[in-house]
């Protein structure tokens, strides 16, 4: 996980306090056990089904990823799918990030 977070600071070009803010929030979530079945949503990657499946069943608020493959299938998915920018546009008030929420 420490790589994926090195990897993510870099993409996201924030400053380090407050990826760092970001880091301490998403520390804090709960993990969610493994459903018993996926939603079949025909991801591509047997993986994200299971990604997206537990975000719902934990009834997470959004699903935030820079998976290309789970991106791509956010307007049909039971909700919210970000990128890391689109999250924090999120946060920050950004119209645009909630009219693709709307949409």
């Amino acid at each position: 996980m420490a790589a994926r977070v090195c990897e993510l600071r870099k993409k996201i070009k924030l400053p380090k306090k407050t990826i760092d803010e970001i880091e301490a929030l998403l520390r804090e979530s709960v993990v969610v056990k493994k459903p018993k079945k996926h939603l079949g949503l025909k991801i591509t990657e047997p993986d994200a089904e299971w990604v997206v499946a537990s975000a719902v069943a934990g009834r997470a608020e959004v699903l935030v990823t820079g998976d290309a493959v789970v991106l791509k299938i956010a307007k049909r998915a039971p909700l919210p799918i970000l990128n890391p920018r689109g999250l924090w546009d999120l946060l920050r008030g950004s119209a645009r990030a909630i009219t693709r929420l709307l949409v």
